[in-house]
């Protein structure tokens, strides 16, 4: 298993309803950081026709069922024809149709393509708010193999108000995390960021105490339809302290980052500890009891 892998996360300033055009963008976004060398690039929550258009209740559902595609569909092999070339991993969101499914069933999904083609997709367990009115709640975690081993995905509120999915990840073997996110500035003016702040980063910045892993998030930036998104997307993980205590650093990446670009680092996962799933020197046992919290239940 390898440790050392280059990252790439894209603040995403989406084209309201314009597949054609976010794909475009997002090819070259991908070529363009596979040229600089990395061998992941994450994209943002429903980046590929944006965030807006799925949770305006004016659409209706049959429009946006319309838009949606399989994981076999033709915006996927577009994607995958990229990473074969660029040998790079890519990770993004759209709203997901799923063969076996209703025909009115989509998920907001995180699809994940390799080298080999597409890997397969997770599908968002806990839809925010009026979200849940056009999409169905996943039911199942989902990691990818890599050479740099298991890698994780969560979405969005997923992510920051459910840690018991990245503990989940932690505790089988994950030492990256993948955050692709649409997270609102409320309002698009100076002085509104400390809201977004408040909420985003320490979110984050608590996954990685918590779980002394690496995090990648990648956020939508600028305008859609009617919402300002507050961009942000980094890489941060642990860092070496003179007395080994478990600490973070942003590897790359802003908080207050809200233009439209490509943010990279070449990270080592060996510093991704997962230290509470590991064997304690005092008791001989981790100090993660998952078949105690099942009693609780």
């Amino acid at each position: 298993m390898r440790d050392i892998i280059t990252v790439a996360v894209v603040n995403f300033k989406v084209d309201a309803a314009n597949k054609e055009s976010n794909l475009s963008r997002m090819c070259g976004f991908t070529e363009a950081a596979a040229a600089r060398g990395a061998n992941l690039v994450l994209f943002p929550e429903l980046c590929l026709y944006g965030y807006d258009y799925y949770v305006d209740e004016t659409v209706s559902q049959e429009e946006k069922i319309a838009t949606a595609e399989t994981i076999q569909g033709p915006s996927c092999a577009a994607l995958a024809k990229v990473a074969k070339e660029k040998n790079v991993y890519i990770v993004f969101g759209m709203a997901e149709k799923k063969e076996d499914a209703p025909d009115a069933t989509l998920y907001n999904s995180a699809v994940a393509i390799g080298p080999e083609g597409v890997i397969g997709a997770y599908q968002k367990m806990h839809p925010f708010e009026t979200e849940s009115i056009w999409c169905k709640k996943g039911d199942d975690p989902f990691m990818f193999d890599t050479p740099w081993g298991p890698i994780s995905v969560g979405i969005c509120f997923d992510t920051y108000q459910f840690p018991e999915l990245m503990r989940h990840y932690v505790h089988k073997g994950s030492r990256l995390y993948l955050n692709p996110t649409a997270v609102i500035e409320e309002i698009p003016k100076e002085g509104s960021r400390q809201a977004f702040i408040d909420y985003y980063a320490p979110t984050l910045e608590y996954g990685v105490l918590c779980n002394t892993i690496f995090i990648a998030s990648a956020n939508l930036t600028g305008m859609d339809q009617i919402n300002y998104f507050g961009g942000g997307s980094c890489v941060i993980g642990p860092k070496i302290t003179p007395f080994f205590e478990t600490n973070l650093t942003y590897y790359t990446g802003d908080k207050d980052n809200v233009q439209e670009g490509i943010q990279m680092e070449t990270i080592d996962l060996s510093l991704a500890t997962r230290r509470l799933s590991k064997t304690s020197q005092f008791t001989g046992e981790p100090d993660y009891r998952p078949e105690l919290y099942k009693k609780f239940l």
